[in-house]
């Protein structure tokens, strides 16, 4: 009996070298496969004079959640069909919001609460150029999203700047800015796609973090690629196919709300679990 226990510790044992060896490969290929630059290296430009006269008439927005790997796979099978965005040399920006919102989180559980019009506030900086915006952001019943927004002179001189004054023009809610402080940031790098007959957009946010002012707890979200398409009505999608065929499923995703639910402990987030759940999944490859 112990020559058998003996023989069988040690297949166990080569059996675990053999797992870990196999997990190590696995990482080392995946560290490997996230390398998309030489692909977006390779893609035809657009300016961002010509990004602006591109109009979406009819647009639709949609999101996708989707890991590092499947985005140097998605770039490789694109790279025909799009261009992309660049500006000063450079094929993708950094980006920093802060959000806004009042003492009960209203526009938080609003969102959580699956109201259908919601709202957002926030201050966006574009960081490689150092311009800020104060933004409104409303959605309303039909499923169609705006956004209005003045120019600042910083990132946080929103209520010298004439902040009050705009949202209370533009605003759904009746909440003012002077019950708003800031919640929760945001840090993230992005990559924006048209395709070749201009009728679609892509914007893809990757190495995003949070940091919330009230918990000062952070949240680094590895290895989350956030996809959004946009295009005009129900006109072809060259991406659309792409997606479908690397099993990459529209899903919802806001960064207010994920990033408070997962840095503000105690506050109400069950009807966000399975979200949070599904980015675990994609992520934890």
């Amino acid at each position: 009996m112990g020559k058998v226990n003996s023989f069988s510790f040690q297949i166990l044992t080569k059996s675990h070298i053999i797992l870990k060896f196999a997990r190590c490969l696995f990482n080392q290929i995946n560290a490997v496969s996230t390398n998309y630059y030489p692909i977006l290296d390779k893609m035809p430009p657009i300016s961002l004079e010509q990004m602006s006269s591109i109009r979406l008439m009819n647009r639709t927005d949609c999101k996708y959640l989707a890991n590092e790997p499947q985005l140097e796979a998605l770039l490789s099978m694109a790279q025909s069909e799009y261009m992309v965005q660049e500006i000063d040399g450079k094929r993708e920006a950094e980006y920093t919001t802060t959000y806004l919102d009042d003492a009960l989180n209203t526009m938080y559980i609003n969102h959580h609460n699956r109201r259908l019009t919601r709202q957002k506030v926030r201050v966006r900086t574009y960081v490689d150029t150092g311009t800020s915006f104060f933004e409104v952001k409303l959605k309303n019943n039909h499923g169609r999203t705006k956004k209005k927004r003045i120019e600042l002179t910083g990132a946080d001189t929103y209520v010298a700047d004439g902040a009050a004054h705009f949202l209370a023009q533009h605003a759904m809610l009746d909440i003012p800015l002077s019950a708003m402080t800031p919640k929760i940031s945001n840090h993230f790098k992005r990559i924006t796609l048209v395709n070749n007959n201009k009728t679609e957009r892509l914007t893809i946010d990757h190495d995003l973090s949070f940091h919330n002012q009230e918990s000062g707890l952070d949240r680094n979200m590895d290895n989350l690629v956030v996809i959004e398409v946009k295009r005009d009505g129900n006109t072809y999608s060259p991406i659309l196919d792409i997606l479908r065929e690397l099993r990459i499923f529209p899903c919802g995703f806001s960064k207010y709300c994920i990033g408070m639910a997962l840095t503000l402990p105690g506050i109400k987030r069950n009807l966000f679990n399975d979200r949070i759940r599904r980015i675990e999944k994609i992520t934890s490859i």
